[in-house]
Formats: C-alpha cells, sequence, structure tokens
C-alpha cells in the first residue's frame, strides 16, 4: 500500500480519536450539569466497565453514596430509582473513555504491525497514551474532591484542571491528524493572521477556564439577566473578598469575566474573519476561515440563552438550561479546534 494512502487511513483513525473525545467531553458535561458526578464513589479501571448486576450490587453503591456530603445536603430525598439516573451518566461517561482506549489500542497494534507508521509518528503517538493516561488520573482528582463529608460539589479549580487537559489533549491530537494529512504546499504564509489567533486562542484556553469555574460554583445562576449582571453592568460586590480570590471564587466576578471575555473574543474573532477574507489561501484554509466567525456568533447567542434560562434548575433533570449549557460547551471546544486548525495552517515565513 503506498504512503499517501496510510497516511489517509492513519489520519481518519486519529480525526475519529478526536471526535470520541468532543463526545466524552460533552458527556462530562451532562454528569456535571445532571449532578452525576459523584454517583460512583469508587475507581476501578477494569472491573468497573460493568454497572451494578443485581438488588443488592445497586444498593451496595447507592449505600456508598448516600456516605457523602452530596447525598447528604441535597440529593437525601433521592430513591434508588433517581439515583440509578445518575448513575448512569457517570457510568456512560466512564465507560466511553474505556472504548476510546479500545479505539486507540488495537489500530495502534494493527497499524505496527502493518508498518503503517512512519518513523517522526511515533514521539507524537507516544504522548498522546501520555495525556491521555494523566487525564484519566486527573479525572479521578477531580471527583475526589467531592467524595467527603464536606463538599457538596467537585473542587472547580480541579474541574477546570481536568477540562483544559482534555483541551490540550483533543488539540494536541487534531494537530497530529493535520500534520499526517496536509501537504506542505498547502499552509498560508500569513504573519498578522497568525499572531492573531494566537492571541485569540491565548484568550478562548482563558474563556474555557472560566467557562468551567461557572460550571464548578452554578455561577450562570449567580446572575441570570443579560445584558446587565443583576441590574448592573460592573457588579459592585464582585471584588468583595480581595482581587485574587474574587477572581477564582467570587461567583460574581467570575461570570463578570466570563461575559466581557466572551464579547472582547467575539470582536477579535470579527477581526480576524475579516482579514482571513481577504487572504489568497490554499484550498484547506478556504474551507474552515469561515467557521471562527460562525461559532462564535453561535457561542454568544447560546450563551445569553443559557444565562437568562439559568433559574430554576432541578438536580438530576434535563431542562432547556442543560440544553444550552451542553451546546454552549460543544460551540466553544469547536471554536477553539477552529483556530487551532488555522494555527497549524497558517506560517509566518516560508
Amino acid at each position: 500500500m503506498n504512503s499517501n494512502r496510510t497516511d489517509k487511513i492513519v489520519a481518519n483513525w486519529v480525526f475519529i480519536g478526536v471526535g470520541m473525545l468532543v463526545v466524552q467531553v460533552l458527556l462530562g458535561g451532562i454528569t456535571r450539569l445532571t449532578g452525576s458526578g459523584l454517583s460512583i464513589t469508587e475507581w476501578k479501571p477494569i472491573m468497573g466497565a460493568m454497572p451494578p448486576m443485581s438488588e443488592s450490587e445497586w444498593q451496595k453503591v447507592f449505600e456508598q453514596y448516600r456516605q457523602i456530603a452530596q447525598y447528604k445536603y441535597i440529593n437525601n430525598h433521592f430513591t434508588l430509582g433517581d439515583f440509578k439516573f445518575i448513575f448512569f451518566w457517570e457510568w456512560f461517561h466512564r465507560l466511553w473513555a474505556r472504548l476510546i482506549g479500545v479505539v486507540f489500542l488495537i489500530p495502534f497494534v494493527y497499524f505496527i504491525l502493518k508498518k503503517y507508521f512512519q518513523k517522526w509518528m511515533i514521539n507524537p503517538l507516544v504522548i498522546l497514551f501520555f495525556l491521555g493516561g494523566v487525564q484519566g488520573l486527573l479525572g479521578w482528582i477531580m471527583v475526589k474532591s467531592g467524595l467527603n463529608d464536606e463538599n457538596v460539589y467537585v473542587n472547580h479549580i480541579k474541574l477546570a484542571i481536568h477540562f483544559l487537559a482534555a483541551m490540550v489533549l483533543i488539540c494536541y491530537a487534531l494537530v497530529f491528524g493535520l500534520m499526517i494529512i496536509v501537504k506542505p504546499g498547502e499552509r498560508l504564509v500569513h504573519a498578522p493572521l497568525k499572531k492573531l489567533a494566537v492571541l485569540i486562542v491565548v484568550l478562548i484556553s482563558f474563556q474555557l477556564m472560566y467557562g468551567a469555574f461557572m460550571a464548578g460554583l452554578k455561577a450562570a445562576q449567580a446572575a441570570a439577566t443579560w445584558p446587565t449582571i443583576n441590574g448592573e453592568f460592573f457588579p459592585t460586590t464582585m471584588m468583595q473578598d480581595g482581587f485574587f480570590d474574587s477572581l477564582f471564587f467570587n461567583r460574581l466576578a467570575i461570570h463578570f469575566i466570563h461575559r466581557n471575555l466572551a464579547y472582547l473574543i467575539f470582536i477579535l474573532v470579527g477581526i480576524w474573519w475579516y482579514k482571513a477574507r481577504k487572504a489568497k489561501a490554499s484550498g484547506v484554509f478556504n474551507k474552515i476561515k469561515n467557521w471562527p466567525f460562525v461559532l462564535v456568533l453561535i457561542q454568544v447567542v447560546l450563551g445569553i440563552l443559557a444565562v437568562v434560562n439559568s433559574t430554576g434548575i432541578i438536580a438530576g433533570k434535563f431542562s432547556v438550561f442543560e440544553w444550552f449549557a451542553l451546546l454552549h460547551q460543544l460551540t466553544g471546544m469547536l471554536l477553539l479546534l477552529s483556530f487551532v486548525a488555522s494555527l497549524y495552517l497558517l506560517k509566518i515565513k516560508k
């Protein structure tokens, strides 16, 4: 089989992995939105693939859940049926992670045997394995932060670290796939576009971090209004805890930062898109250059809709707010990926 054919097969395998990882993050979002993340109190990478198979096993895992603060202070009205609902989402989230491992490992072994990999691909593949393992470990560290008699939710900073680590893994896999399939002549030399794209990627990364803070602290509910934040554009109480603590722990301050970063990113993406439309680009870049503006527009609209529908949330239920929040998260990830792809396709020098 010729090298172009094998490269395309390997690249498609990597892109399938990217898609599965995006789904995994969305499943993580569902577990968070439904309050399901603490329903499984043990980490069993192998045996945990199977859910409870008998009534006695269900009663055992339910009793373990009843020992933590989330049950005692929030969900003490839960029946076994309620518990099974939240258990399913966390179990499926972990099962999907195992499935990603299988989808990655089996073709990996096959491609080695068939000698599909070029020598330069080995290091990126090792890094992908490493990042995947780290991501699993960070996920359990995050869950452990809520498995106690004090915290009713996982630590929002550890949640953000887990989420950002997932995005690093996804972005690295995307770039690896592009390195395999994009020919050198298809990349565009355009220093101003690339430099602006770097700035936007940095800002989107901060925005995603604050989005995780918003989720972890339920900060959307702190100001379910738009365009003002509870009647103010600059909330007077958001810095009452001191500058540093407010940046990371005050719900109104986090809400303010997340909302206004969105406006700044929207403006910068609009400028980037305007410049990109005028660039004499390759076919690949032409195919993706309009997506960032489309995605950022949808992202802003979904963010507004999520905020104004964030009142009256019921634990364990999936309402209008949860749908808007999940789609908001999806478009945020896709926006980042669109710019990571653009960064790869753009060069500063020939």
